[in-house]
């Protein structure tokens, strides 16, 4: 599992995660697409917001690997901002390339684009 150096770890102030330590020794937790319903509270919408924001600044539009990127938080923007890059693609694989879908993210989270920000 490659690790990402450098990438935040968790929100600041709160437990929402952002990376894993280690693999997960029962098997891979898959990804899928979580809703994101309009009542969801403003913590999770600020976790989801500094997740997108870090993943744009470490990565951009080049193609990523999965790696101890967290299954949960990168869920909430599969299938819409951050989409699979391999085809076939195995949801299961710490190995599995992603990419970011610059349009689907600047539309549902422009504040993570603005220069100088830091959101994590």
């Amino acid at each position: 599992m490659l690790k990402h150096r450098g990438f935040p770890g968790r929100l600041p102030g709160t437990d929402f995660q952002f990376t894993i330590r280690r693999a997960n020794p029962k098997g891979v937790t898959p990804l899928v697409r979580r809703e994101r319903y309009r009542d969801r509270k403003s913590v999770d919408k600020r976790a989801d917001l500094a997740f997108m924001a870090s993943l744009w600044a470490y990565f951009g539009t080049e193609p990523f690997e999965r790696g101890n990127l967290d299954a949960g938080r990168l869920s909430w923007l599969f299938g819409r901002e951050v989409l699979p890059y391999d085809d076939p693609f195995d949801p299961e694989s710490y190995d599995a390339l992603l990419i970011i879908d610059e349009q689907a993210a600047r539309a549902a989270f422009p504040d993570a684009f603005e220069e100088g920000e830091e959101w994590a």
